[in-house]
């Protein structure tokens, strides 16, 4: 949707140059690979983290992505109650960095102060950036759900 209604691709040139947004991602320096319990572990702090950072970006998307207000309150949500859900399979919780209200309220001054083209662009990296971020998310939890005993 985002090309057809911004032509904001992967293509463009203004999205390599503008990407500087350091949004969160999983490797497998982060326990990806799951040889270990404690790679486990800090694989799913990482991902909770993640989750609780990618927060603010989506409720930014939330305020310019009008068209989509719905979906984006739907994806806010699911995304909120997943970090809760993963950080909870943490064997210590409290080790889940959550952005507080000072970081998050600075990261929105940012990102609300792009211009309109820039925005459709932050727009669109986030949400890819959100996408891969969730596609390694899905392969970890399925990985964990076949090698440990707990239901997500």
């Amino acid at each position: 949707q985002m090309c057809d209604k911004f032509t904001v691709c992967e293509n463009s040139m203004e999205v390599l140059v503008r990407n500087n947004l350091n949004l969160p991602k999983v490797t497998e320096e982060d326990g990806l690979t799951f040889t270990f319990l404690s790679f486990q572990d800090k694989c799913l702090r990482k991902i909770s983290s993640g989750l609780y950072t990618f927060q603010t970006y989506l409720e930014y998307i939330q305020e310019t992505f009008t068209s989509e207000k719905q979906n984006i309150e739907s994806l806010c949500y699911s995304t909120e109650h997943l970090a809760r859900t993963i950080r909870q399979m943490v064997i210590n919780p409290n080790e889940v960095v959550i952005p507080d209200s000072a970081t998050q309220k600075s990261l929105r001054a940012k990102l609300r102060s792009d211009k309109t083209w820039i925005e459709k662009i932050t727009t669109h990296l986030i949400l890819r950036d959100f996408t891969s971020f969730m596609e390694k998310t899905v392969r970890a939890v399925r990985y964990l759900k076949n090698t440990r005993s707990f239901s997500v």
